[in-house]
C-alpha cells in the first residue's frame, strides 16, 4: 500500500477532538514524508441557529476569528499557521487558557516569535473571511459536518474525504504509523462509510477528564443534535457566545 504524501487537514481551533487528531498527524509527519496542509472549517457556522449572526457578520467570533488569524499567517508561510495552531490548541485544550480572546491571541503570537499585530491586521482584512469561508464550504460540499476532516488527492485528480480519526489519547510514537496505515487502508475502499466504537461509561469519564481544560476555558455553548448542552460525549458543536 502506498501511503499518501500529502493531506489537507481541516480544523477548527476550538474543537478538542480535532486538536487531539492534529497531535497524531504531526507525529505521522515527523516519521514520514507527509506534507500537512492546514485548512479551515467552522463549527460556529455549521451549527448556527437560525436568526443568529453568521460568524463573518461579527467583529470577533471565537473560532472563526482564530482561523482568520491563521489565514493571514498562512499567506506568509504554512509553517506559521502550523505553529499558531499548535500554540493556540495547547493553550485551550491543555492549559485551559482563552486563545479566543484578542489579547491572549496576541500574547501567543509573541510566544512563538510572530508579530502580535497580525491579530488586528487579520481582523481588519475582509479577505480573511473569504479564505476561511471557501475552505469551510469545500467540506460542506463534500457532505462534511465537523472536524477533523481530511482530504486525500488521488492520481487521477479526484479526492477522497474522511472524517476522523476521532481520538482523545492519540498515539505519538511509532504506533502513530500503525493508525496512519489503517487510515490509508480505508482509502482503498471508497464505499466503506463508517466504523464506530460505542462509548461506555468509562469512555465518557476519560473524555470528560481529557477535555476538562477546554470545558473550563470555553465561553460558548455546545449542541448535540440541535439541543444546547454543557458537554456532549459524542462531540462538540460550537454555536456561538454563551450569552
Amino acid at each position: 500500500m502506498d501511503r499518501p504524501t500529502s493531506v489537507d487537514f481541516h480544523f477548527d481551533v476550538m474543537c478538542p477532538y480535532a486538536y487531539q487528531t492534529s497531535r497524531w498527524i504531526r507525529a505521522v509527519r515527523e516519521q514520514t514524508d507527509l506534507t500537512v496542509n492546514w485548512r479551515f472549517f467552522s463549527l460556529e457556522e455549521i451549527n448556527r441557529v437560525e436568526g443568529k449572526k453568521h460568524p463573518w457578520e461579527r467583529q470577533w467570533s471565537y473560532g472563526w476569528s482564530m482561523m482568520r488569524i491563521g489565514a493571514a499567517l498562512r499567506r506568509i508561510d504554512m509553517a506559521h499557521l502550523d505553529a499558531w495552531y499548535a500554540a493556540a490548541g495547547k493553550a485551550l485544550h491543555v492549559d485551559g487558557n482563552k486563545p479566543h480572546e484578542p489579547d491572549v491571541a496576541r500574547h501567543l503570537l509573541e510566544q512563538i516569535g510572530l508579530d502580535p499585530g497580525i491579530v488586528d491586521a487579520a481582523i481588519a482584512d475582509p479577505t480573511t473571511h473569504d479564505e476561511v469561508r471557501a475552505e469551510h464550504d469545500k467540506v460542506v460540499a463534500a457532505s462534511g459536518y465537523g472536524v477533523p476532516t481530511m482530504f486525500f488527492a488521488a492520481a487521477d485528480g479526484s479526492e477522497q474525504t474522511i472524517f476522523g480519526p476521532v481520538l482523545v489519547d492519540p498515539p505519538l510514537d511509532d504506533s502513530a504509523l500503525r493508525l496512519w496505515d489503517t487510515v490509508c487502508g480505508w482509502l482503498e475502499f471508497p464505499h466503506l462509510y463508517e466504523i464506530q466504537r460505542p462509548k461506555t461509561k468509562d469512555d465518557e469519564r476519560v473524555i470528560a477528564a481529557t477535555f476538562r481544560p477546554y470545558l473550563e476555558a470555553r465561553d460558548w455553548v455546545s449542541i448535540n443534535r440541535g439541543v444546547e448542552v454543557g458537554f456532549s460525549v459524542d462531540g462538540f458543536s460550537i454555536v456561538g457566545p454563551a450569552t
